[in-house]
């Protein structure tokens, strides 16, 4: 089956002030997909973010961690997307999920931005809504007000390793995601249950 998914973007804020915040688990992602594949990523101007290629699981992928802040995450995506000449249905967005509990994750093709601001100027920049999401669970504070300073703020010890965990669970359906088999990846992903 052919590659379909060769691009991986991990939504985030650059900078200390953000790491290991909630809003940030897309990157949180992308960081952990390049540790499996024993790279890193590294600073590329051109690209507007952390970038590296990896060649993982059969699987050749670019990964990109844009540094252009959330709301303007588009422009490092269109960067990568421009000079590779992909596609949005090639792209894989990784992000920060309120409508789901911490430690899950669910994967879908198009679709609105919900709000987010880095969708939303991914959209915008791509005049796409056709690339793949993955949605990773981050919870509700349950008051609207509370929404912002809940993103920005850190992972508690339990949500990081509920995080991990779900990650390694992505790691394990990613390859069958990026070649055709989204059913079958979506089906596994989505019957996934955190460890309390």
């Amino acid at each position: 089956m052919a590659q379909q998914i060769v691009m991986v973007v991990g939504l985030g804020n650059p900078g200390s002030d953000y790491e290991n915040t909630r809003h940030n688990a897309g990157a949180l992602f992308v960081e952990a997909l390049a540790r499996h594949a024993g790279q890193t990523l590294r600073p590329e101007k051109k690209f507007h973010g952390f970038y590296s290629r990896i060649h993982w699981q059969g699987l050749d992928l670019h990964l990109l961690n844009p540094t252009t802040f959330m709301n303007r995450s588009g422009l490092a995506i269109k960067a990568l997307a421009d000079f590779y000449k992909l596609k949005p249905e090639q792209i894989l967005v990784a992000h920060d999920e309120l409508d789901l509990p911490p430690g899950t994750a669910k994967l879908k093709q198009g679709g609105g931005h919900g709000g987010h601001n880095g969708l939303r100027d991914t959209i915008n920049q791509l005049s796409s809504k056709e690339f793949h999401r993955l949605r990773l669970g981050i919870g509700h504070p349950g008051d609207a007000k509370k929404v912002t300073g809940y993103v920005l703020g850190r992972f508690g010890k339990q949500e990081s390793e509920q995080l991990d965990a779900v990650i390694d669970e992505i790691t394990r359906v990613l390859p069958d995601a990026a070649t055709g088999k989204l059913a079958a990846a979506m089906n596994r992903l989505h019957s996934y249950k955190p460890n309390a």
